[in-house]
């Protein structure tokens, strides 16, 4: 029997993997831009946005493959607003899971790019997924455009 400890360590494992291949190589240019969209996302974190979808998937009995570009976007749009939060117009702060925010550790235009680009990726992977059909990923990319817009997270900011 899984403890919970061992059940989050695996979705955290599984949604790292998926996050590696969906994010572009940082050696690929623009490689300010890509160094900097991974030093955000692999930072550190609990992961608890993915263990949620892995979660709430594993009780509906869906294969936790179709969940991976989910929990990946879930997590990218997650990671864009903790960049663009930390930015010296909102909060303007210098540390992030005890590390250098991204505006610290590049710049503050590299930081917005990152924020812009994260979600821009994490959309991308809910209209891609092969898993699908295009009913099921239209439906996602709504529901987390709406989470994130003016009357979600942008409009709780």
């Amino acid at each position: 029997m899984m403890n919970i400890t061992n059940i989050l360590n695996a979705y955290q494992t599984r949604v790292i993997t998926a996050l590696e291949k969906r994010l572009p190589p940082t050696n690929q240019s623009p490689n300010k831009l890509h160094n900097a969209m991974h030093y955000s996302v692999f930072i550190g974190g609990k992961r608890i946005r993915p263990a949620l979808v892995y979660a709430t998937g594993g009780a509906l009995n869906v294969d936790l493959a179709q969940l991976d570009a989910a929990a990946c976007a879930v997590e990218l749009i997650h990671t864009f607003s903790l960049v663009h939060d930390d930015l010296p117009a909102m909060d303007n702060d210098d540390l992030r899971r005890g590390k250098p925010t991204c505006h610290k550790e590049f710049d503050e235009a590299t930081a917005i790019l990152v924020g812009d680009a994260l979600q821009s990726l994490a959309f991308e992977c809910l209209a891609e997924n092969p898993l699908l059909n295009a009913t099921q990923c239209l439906n996602m990319v709504k529901l987390l455009s709406h989470a994130s817009g003016s009357l979600g997270m942008a409009g709780g900011q």
